[in-house]
């Protein structure tokens, strides 16, 4: 396989498509090689337009989705971002790539080693994987300027939109299966936050996250 032709093809035919056209966030696709991040049963897979599996039940995001997230997340040089879902550790390196520092947490322990084995042996040095339940994040640092949840829940919890700075947005997939859509939220005050929801889409569940209540009648 020509990997920089199919790194080429993703970016045309499945990325730019869906809206993501800031040059900096494609000049970060062809940085931080997604290859490195794919297990190697799925090299082959490494560009294709699917979830490539990662074990334990677990998936990589649609390229496009990743970087659709990252975009819309606007993440600056100066700022700190919090991501829930570390997975192979591709979403934190892309973020990584953008910001000052990434904390990223990750619920199951063996995806929190391989994340952080393919950071480390990626070269990035300026993001930090924990084992840790994002659905109960406390991180010590304190308020992050950004938060990025890889994966789908039925709603944001309060807690994590309290971690960030005034001026600081939270970007997520939220809903129920087959209507969800990409929420970003942006704290504008020590209260007061704003929402919008600019484009649907679909991704797997976040671990641990509360469930939308299913009655029976």
């Amino acid at each position: 396989m020509n990997i920089e032709q199919a790194r080429f093809n993703m970016v045309e035919q499945q990325i730019r498509p869906w809206n993501v056209l800031d040059t900096a966030i494609l000049d970060s696709l062809s940085v931080v090689k997604r290859e490195d991040f794919v297990p190697a049963a799925y090299k082959n897979l490494a560009f294709a337009d699917i979830e490539v599996p990662l074990g334990q039940g677990q998936c990589m995001l649609f390229p496009r989705l990743e970087a659709r997230m990252v975009q819309d997340l606007a993440v600056q040089a100066h700022e700190t971002v919090l991501e829930i879902g570390s997975g192979s550790g591709y979403m934190a390196a892309l973020l990584a790539h953008r910001a000052k520092r990434v904390v990223s947490l990750e619920i199951n322990a063996e995806l929190a080693n391989l994340a952080r084995t393919n950071l480390r042996n990626a070269g990035v040095q300026n993001a930090e994987v924990r084992h840790a339940d994002g659905s109960v994040a406390t991180p010590a640092e304190g308020n992050f300027d950004a938060i990025l949840m890889s994966g789908s829940v039925a709603a944001i919890p309060q807690s994590l939109l309290n971690l960030l700075s005034v001026g600081g947005r939270l970007i997520a997939i939220v809903g129920d299966e087959p209507i969800m859509c990409a929420t970003i939220v942006t704290r504008t005050s020590a209260t007061e936050f704003r929402t919008v929801k600019p484009w649907d889409c679909e991704a797997p569940r976040l671990q641990k996250f509360t469930e939308n209540s299913q009655f029976a009648f």
